[in-house]
């Protein structure tokens, strides 16, 4: 009876990941295919969700706290804190549409670069869909040469059939265990209360109405 919780609070290190990218180019597929080993058609992600995963990489009990967030520009207000504390960011576009991938540089590496709090944070360009081969918009190389500007490490995978899918999550957690700063982090945040009281909880008692 007493070990049905086991493994979900034991674990070395605790990271917090982000995807980011246009709607539909496969976020929620990628983070479904990873936890679950299937994915079916999913709606579009409203606002932000995460999910959890405990995987051992590296001979470390790991901890992943992965945050899926809605492309639409209508929910960009949650951006700053969504980047807050973040170890890992993957940056998707679907290699058969040019324009997912154009709007990486245009858009999302400029957003990575005025809201994450982590200097150290580690990058990694990921091109999903490539079980659509003959409708490929991207190349591979295009993908790289993005990547190596970026700073980031790259991918291609196919959420679909789960090529490298597994590969993507474990190569960025490897990254980071890299990183001094990072693995100090990963390693306390397991342990602080991340609950912290919000303004309207710290109203002094007298006076606190307008």
């Amino acid at each position: 009876m007493g070990s049905s919780g086991q493994g979900q609070s034991n674990y070395d290190l605790s990271f917090k990941i982000l995807l980011i990218g246009d709607s539909d180019v496969g976020k929620s597929s990628l983070i479904v295919s990873f936890i679950s080993n299937a994915v079916g058609d999913l709606a579009p992600t409203i606002g932000v969700d995460f999910k959890i995963k405990f995987l051992t990489v590296g001979g470390k009990k790991l901890k992943l706290t992965i945050w899926d967030t809605a492309g639409q520009e209508r929910f960009r207000t949650l951006t700053s804190s969504y980047y807050r504390g973040a170890q890992g960011i993957v940056l998707v576009y679907d290699v058969t549409r040019r324009d997912t991938f154009t709007n990486l540089s245009d858009v999302w590496t400029k957003e990575v670069e005025l809201y994450s709090t982590n200097q150290d944070c580690i990058k990694m360009l990921v091109g999903n869909k490539v079980d659509k081969e003959s409708e490929r918009a991207v190349s591979r190389e295009e993908g790289i040469a993005l990547a190596k500007e970026f700073g980031g490490l790259f991918l291609e995978c196919s959420a679909k059939t789960r090529e490298n899918v597994d590969r993507c999550f474990e190569e960025l957690a490897l990254k980071i265990m890299e990183v001094p700063s990072l693995l100090e982090e990963g390693s306390t945040s397991g342990k602080r209360n991340i609950l912290r009281p919000t303004p309207e909880q710290q109203i002094p008692p007298n006076g606190g109405c307008c």
